[in-house]
This record gives structure tokens, sequence and C-alpha cells, in this order.
């Protein structure tokens, strides 16, 4: 299993020498499993750059949403393999009680704020509701549950033979709280438990945090405890405050590995990093 990150931000970013190396656009993960299968977990600006490298000869790809903010999906209608008629493309995001994924995807490309409908893409996408129980997609096994983050949001636990990642870019478990809870009522723990990556919000720094509480994300050392709760053996930072400079990110990583012993490896999330997990 092969990953890529295509973008880091939590909202678009400058794109001047401040920002060259974590980048400026938002959430895009490629997924690529040993038999072929391409996931592609987000819709951020990433995905346009992820759209250019992607080889002609793809048959399938599925790109799993973890929830509709828009940086999240702003990427999705400037997606190039989406206009390929014989491109077979499924969408997968968060069910909702009042109302199935594919409409409220729909209402994000209606002619007020996109000038091509979703039903008018060539590739005609299918749209799908997470199922709540694993499923899978040419040989990866996925797993998606409710986190916590304002509206439906899921996050995601693929695997591959005995290689596993959590792919949790929006989440805040501190949610306030001081302390962490017991595992059992951990927000994401199911996800994250024991996984080879995880790629996890790192947003804010904890003095900016609790200007910020309940908006769904978490600060470094929040990040931290969850990683060492989790018992994940790579983490990567990952929805970068569009605000922060390189210097900044770089800064709060050294700190953080500098603070304490950690007993996972501590990755910086920067775009163009690949990651490769033997199954």
């Amino acid at each position: 299993m092969k990953l890529t990150l295509w973008g880091t931000r939590g909202s678009l970013a400058s794109p001047g020498p401040e920002n060259m190396r974590y980048g400026g656009n938002t959430s895009c993960v490629e997924v690529r499993g040993a038999g072929g299968a391409l996931l592609v977990l987000d819709a951020g600006t990433g995905i346009r750059r992820l759209g250019a490298a992607m080889a002609p000869g793809v048959k399938r790809l599925d790109i799993l949403l973890t929830h509709l903010h828009f940086d999240h999906i702003q990427g999705l209608g400037f997606f190039q393999p989406l206009y390929r008629p014989e491109l077979e493309v499924h969408i997968w995001g968060p069910p909702s009680a009042t109302l199935a994924f594919g409409p409220r995807l729909a209402r994000d490309f209606s002619t007020t704020l996109f000038p091509v409908r979703l039903g008018d893409l060539p590739s005609r996408p299918r749209l799908h509701d997470l199922p709540l129980e694993p499923f899978e997609i040419g040989g990866l096994k996925i797993t998606a549950n409710f986190v916590c983050h304002p509206g439906p949001t899921v996050g995601y636990r693929i695997t591959e033979g005995e290689a596993s990642i959590a792919y949790l870019p929006d989440h805040e478990p501190a949610l306030g709280a001081g302390d962490f809870p017991e595992r059992e009522w951990l927000s994401g723990f199911d996800l994250a438990a024991g996984v080879d990556l995880l790629i996890h919000d790192a947003q804010y720094m904890l003095d900016e945090y609790p200007e910020h509480v309940g908006w769904g994300h978490s600060a470094m050392s929040h990040t931290l405890s969850f990683g060492r709760v989790s018992g994940v053996k790579r983490l990567v930072t990952f929805h970068h405050d569009p605000s922060h400079s390189d210097a900044t990110l770089d800064g709060a990583v050294d700190e953080a590995r500098n603070s304490c012993r950690l007993p996972f490896e501590l990755i910086p999330g920067v775009e163009g990093a690949t990651f490769q997990l033997a199954g």
C-alpha cells in the first residue's frame, strides 16, 4: 500500500516562499493498493495535482470524503479525470439523518456555485452513502466511523494484509477537556488503534486552541496524546493552519520531538510526501 500527500492544509494558504515545503493545498491523500486499487481521501485543492499526475490507464477510482466542508471538496470540479467518459468513478461520503449523501454533495455543484452539475460530468460518478461496517475495494479493507467534528464527519481505517493506516484530518478528540478520556470513550480510537501510520489533524498550537474549542480541530499536544493512547507506530501531522509558515510548523514538530520521548515516529505532513507500507 502506497500513500501520497497531495494537500495538507486546513484552508488555502499563500503559495509564497514561507509555505513552499508544506504547501498551500487543502486535504487530499492518494492510496494505492498492491492490486492496483486507487482511493482518493478527500477532494481539497490538492486533488487537482493528483489528477494531473494520474496515468490515463486507470479504469476505476474511488473518492472517499470525510465530510462536506468546503476545504475538503473544493478541488472536485477541477479534477480532470472526472471529465473522462471511460473512467468508472465512485464517490463515497458520510450518511446524514436528514438527507442522503448524494443530494448533499449535489448542492455544492448547483449552477449558482459551479458551472457543471455532477450529473453532467462525462464520467457520471456514482454516489454512495458510506456503510458503517467494513467494506472492501480492490483488496483494500475500509472501515469508516463518525468522529468528533461539526456536521456528519467520518475518519477512515484502511488495511491491506498486515499494513494499516488511519486518516482523521478533521478531529477534536480533546473537545476542551484537560485530559483525554479512557480509550473506550475516545473519539476515533477504534479507527486508529495500533495502525502503522496515522494521518491526524494538528491545526493549532496549544495557546491557540482555547479560542477554537468546538471547531473540530486539534492542538499539536492533543494529536500527540491521541497517537500515544491509540498506540500508533507513525504519526503524520495534517490539516495545518493556513497562517502557519514552514518555520512555525518545523518549530512545532521539533518542540514535540524534544519535549518528551515519543512512542511513535513523528512526521510532518508535507505535500508530495510518500509512504510505502508493506503488507
